[in-house]
C-alpha cells in the first residue's frame, strides 16, 4: 500500500474516532431535568452566600468588584468533587459529577451573588437612606426634605423580586441569533466554559487538584490572618488596618498598606492597567489635589463648613469623581452603540440570520452537535413573551405603590424601551465583554430626575436607574450563561431555570447580607471603614439632574470640565493610538474610585498586581495555573471571616487590644 494511502487511512481513522467520541459524549449528556440537582442547589446557595458577603464588602468600600465567575466555577468543582469522593469512600452510590452540573452550579451561584453586586446596596438603593441624604446637603434645593427611605428588609426584598425577573425573559427569543447565527464571542462566558471543560478531563482533573491544594492553603492563611488582626482593632484607627507603612504624614492622607487580603486577591484578578490606574488616581487626588484644595480654605469655600459638606472639600471629591465616571461612561456608551449597530448592519448585509445549508455542512462536527443541542432544548417564544408581559405588569403596579415619586407611566415607558436597550447592551457585551448596564442606568437617572421635578426628582431618578440597570444587566448576564451552556453542551432550559433559582435566592440573600453589614458596622459614614462612596455619588447625580450646575461648589465646575475632557481624551488615545501606546493609557473609571474612597485599597491591589508580576517572571506556567486559585483563596478566606466578625459586633463583643501609632516624644 502506498504512503499516501496509509496517510488517508490514518486520517479516516482519526475522523471516525473523533465522531465516535463526540457521539459518546452527546449520549452521556443527562436530560435537562437531571442537570439541576439538589446537591447542586445546596452548593450554589453556599457559594452564593460566601460571594454575596465578599462583593457586599467590596461594594460598601470601593465599589470596584472584579469578575468572580472563574473563581465560582473553581469553588463549585471543589465542593462537588469533595462531596462525591466522601460518599464513595463511605460506600454510598452517587451520580457522577458532570460538566453540565458544574455549569449549572456556577450559573446559579453567580446569579445569586450578582444581585448583591448590582442590586444597588452600595449605590442607588443606599443613596435613598437618611445618612446619605444628610451628607448630600440638606441645604441643597434639589435634596428636598423627606426624599429619603430607610433600608428595610421587606421593601428591599420586594423591590428586587419585582425588577429582577423581567430581565431574564427579555432576550430569550433572541438567544439563537446571538449565540449561533452572529457567533458573538462573549469572552467571560467562553472563559468559564473553557475552564469547566478543562476540569472534566483526566489532565484537567490533575491540574484542578493542584489548584484546590493551593486554594485551601491560602484560604486557611487568609481566614486566620483576619482573625488575628481582629484582636488588635479595639478602637478608632486601631489595628493592622491602620498601620502607617509609609509614615504618619502619609497615613493621614490614606497612603498605607492595610493588610486587607480581599483587595490583595482582587488586585491579583484585575489587570495591571486597572491597578496602575487606581494608584495613579490615589496619587493625583490624595497626594496632590486634596491638600492643595484644602489650602484654599476660606477662598474657594467657607472655612466654617466641615470638610464633609457638599459645599466644602467633599463637593470637589464627589463631583470630580462624577465627571470622570460620566466622561468614561458616555464615551464607552457611544462607542459600544456605534460598534454594535455597525456590526449588526454588516452581518445583515453579508448573510442571512439563518445559516445556509452550505454553511452548516462546512461546520466542524463538534460545533454541529453543540448547535443541535442548543436548538433542540428550545424555550417557547410564547412563554418568554407572556412571562415578560406579566412581570412588567406587576412592576408597573407595584413600584409606584412602593415609591410614589416614580409615576406608573414612567415605569411603562421604561419597560417598552428596555428590550431594545437590553439587546444593545447584550450585543455590545458579546463583542467587548463590557457590561454597560450602569451607563444605561445613569442615563435613566438623569432623564427621570429632570422630568420628575424638584419634589420627586431624586427618588424617581434613583429608582428608575435601578429599574433599567437591573433589566439590562441581567439580560446581558443571561447571554453570557447561554454562551457557556452552548460550549459545555448544557441545556438552555436548565440554564434559564438555574438562573431563575439563583436570582430568587439572591433576592433574599443579598438584602440579608447587606443588613449584616448595615447593623454591625458604620455603613455610609464619611470616616468609617464602609464609606459606600457610590451611594453619595448616585444621590448627587440625581441632585445634579434636578438642579443643574447650581449644586457645585466654587471653581468645581471648571475642574469637572477638565476631568470630563480628560476621560474622553484618554479613551480616544487608547482606541486611536498604536496598541503599544494605547495599552498603557490609564482607565478613567479606575482613576475616579480613589478620589472619594482613599488610597489604601489601591496600595493593596497594587501589591496583588506586584505578586502576579513577580510570579510570572519566576515561573509563568505555574502562575497561569495558580493565580486564580490563590486570589480566590485570599478573597474567600477574608470574606468568610466577615461573618463571625459581624456576629461579634452584633453581640457587642469588642476586640481586647487597640494597636495605634503616634508621633515619638522628643
Amino acid at each position: 500500500m502506498s504512503r499516501v494511502g496509509v496517510e488517508l487511512m490514518e486520517i479516516e481513522r482519526e475522523v471516525t474516532e473523533e465522531m465516535r467520541d463526540g457521539d459518546d459524549e452527546v449520549k452521556r449528556i443527562p436530560p435537562w431535568t437531571k442537570q439541576i440537582t439538589v446537591r447542586g442547589i445546596v452548593a450554589s446557595v453556599l457559594i452564593g452566600v460566601i460571594y454575596s458577603v465578599i462583593v457586599t464588602k467590596l461594594n460598601l468600600t470601593t465599589g470596584l468588584v472584579p469578575n468572580l465567575n472563574v473563581s465560582a466555577a473553581l469553588l463549585a468543582y471543589v465542593i462537588l468533587q469533595s462531596w462525591t469522593k466522601v460518599l464513595k469512600k463511605a460506600n454510598f452510590t452517587c451520580t457522577p459529577f458532570t460538566k453540565q452540573e458544574n455549569t449549572i452550579i456556577q450559573t446559579c451561584a453567580v446569579a445569586c451573588y450578582s444581585i448583591a453586586v448590582g442590586g444597588g446596596f452600595g449605590s442607588y438603593l443606599l443613596g435613598l437612606n437618611k445618612k446619605t441624604y444628610q451628607q448630600a446637603g440638606v441645604d441643597t434645593s434639589g435634596n428636598t426634605p423627606g426624599s429619603y427611605k430607610e433600608p428595610k428588609l421587606d421593601w428591599m426584598i420586594g423591590f428586587l423580586f419585582v425588577v429582577s425577573f423581567v430581565g431574564l425573559l427579555a432576550l430569550v427569543p433572541l438567544r439563537k441569533i446571538m449565540i449561533i447565527d452572529y457567533k458573538l464571542p462573549y469572552p467571560s462566558g467562553t472563559a468559564t466554559a473553557v475552564l469547566i471543560n478543562g476540569f472534566h478531563t483526566p489532565k484537567g482533573d490533575k491540574l484542578a487538584k493542584k489548584q484546590v491544594k493551593g486554594f485551601m492553603k491560602v484560604f486557611t492563611f487568609s481566614f486566620f490572618w483576619s482573625f488575628f488582626q481582629w484582636f488588635y482593632s479595639g478602637g478608632d484607627h486601631c489595628g493592622f488596618a491602620n498601620f502607617p507603612t509609609f509614615g504618619l504624614k502619609a497615613w493621614k492622607q490614606s497612603f498605607f498598606f492595610d493588610f486587607d487580603m480581599t483587595y490583595v486577591g482582587a488586585g491579583m484578578i484585575c489587570s495591571h492597567l486597572v491597578n496602575f490606574s487606581l494608584l495613579l488616581g490615589a496619587v493625583l487626588s490624595w497626594g496632590i489635589m486634596w491638600p492643595l484644595i484644602t489650602d484654599r480654605d476660606g477662598y474657594w469655600f467657607s472655612s466654617s463648613l466641615p470638610q464633609s459638606s457638599m459645599k466644602s472639600l467633599m463637593g470637589y471629591k464627589v463631583f470630580i469623581s462624577i465627571a470622570l465616571l460620566l466622561g468614561d461612561g458616555l464615551y464607552n456608551f457611544v462607542r459600544t452603540l456605534y460598534f454594535t449597530f455597525r456590526n449588526i448592519y454588516a452581518t445583515m448585509k453579508t448573510k442571512r440570520p439563518e445559516s445556509s445549508p452550505s454553511e452548516t455542512k462546512n461546520l466542524p462536527l463538534e460545533e454541529l452537535q453543540r448547535n443541535e443541542i442548543f436548538i433542540r432544548e428550545s424555550i417557547p417564544f410564547w412563554l418568554a413573551c407572556i412571562g415578560y408581559l406579566i412581570f412588567s405588569l406587576i412592576s408597573i403596579i407595584v413600584i409606584p405603590i412602593m415609591f410614589p415619586a416614580l409615576k406608573w407611566y414612567y415605569v411603562l415607558v421604561a419597560y417598552v424601551f428596555a428590550p431594545a436597550l437590553s439587546f444593545c447592551n447584550a450585543y455590545g457585551a458579546g463583542l467587548t465583554d463590557l457590561n454597560m448596564a450602569y451607563n444605561y442606568g445613569k442615563v435613566a437617572l438623569f432623564v427621570l430626575a429632570a422630568l420628575s421635578g424638584k419634589e420627586n426628582g431624586v427618588v424617581a431618578g434613583l429608582i428608575g436607574c435601578g429599574l433599567i440597570k437591573s433589566m439590562v444587566s441581567i439580560s446581558s448576564d443571561l447571554m453570557h450563561d447561554f454562551k457557556t451552556s452552548h460550549l459545555t453542551l448544557t441545556s438552555p432550559r436548565s440554564m434559564l431555570l438555574s438562573q431563575a433559582i439563583g436570582t430568587a435566592i439572591g433576592c433574599v440573600v443579598a438584602p440579608l447580607t447587606f443588613f449584616l453589614f448595615y447593623r454591625s458596622f458604620d455603613v455610609g459614614g464619611p470616616n468609617g471603614e464602609y464609606k459606600a462612596p457610590y451611594a453619595l455619588i448616585y444621590r448627587n447625580m440625581a441632585i445634579l439632574g434636578v438642579e443643574g450646575f447650581s449644586a457645585l461648589p466654587r471653581h468645581c465646575l471648571q475642574l469637572c470640565y477638565g476631568f470630563f475632557a480628560f476621560a474622553v481624551l484618554a479613551n480616544l488615545v487608547r482606541d486611536m493610538a498604536p496598541e503599544r501606546v494605547g495599552k498603557l493609557v490609564p482607565l478613567p473609571m479606575a482613576i475616579a474610585v480613589p478620589f472619594l474612597v482613599g488610597a489604601s485599597f489601591a496600595i493593596d491591589m497594587a501589591a496583588g498586581s506586584l505578586i502576579v508580576y513577580v510570579w510570572h517572571k519566576l515561573n509563568s506556567k505555574k502562575a497561569d495555573l495558580m493565580v486564580p486559585a490563590v486570589a480566590s483563596g485570599f478573597i474567600c478566606g477574608d470574606g468568610l471571616w466577615i461573618l463571625p466578625s459581624a456576629l461579634l459586633a452584633l453581640l457587642k463583643v469588642r476586640p481586647p487590644i487597640c494597636m495605634a501609632f503616634t508621633v515619638a516624644q522628643t
